[in-house]
């Protein structure tokens, strides 16, 4: 039986929601290991001049608890 834990972290980009993910997943993989799944639970865009200048998401990191 495996058990996994679920941590929510908020990510930014000004590049694109792809470049949001891959900012949370290589922040969250510096103090978080094995790392299952990203549920992205919200998405939300900034906009300037008329043009999105961020990207913003709320994401649910999921992970197994690692054995000693």
């Amino acid at each position: 039986m495996s058990v996994l834990k679920v941590v929510e972290i908020l990510g930014n980009s000004t590049v694109s929601w792809e470049d949001a993910v891959d900012q949370v997943l290589k922040e969250a993989s510096k103090t978080i290991k094995n790392i299952k799944s990203v549920y992205i639970q919200d998405m939300q865009a900034m906009v300037k001049d008329n043009k999105v200048s961020e990207y913003r998401i709320n994401a649910k990191v999921t992970f197994g608890i690692l054995d000693e």
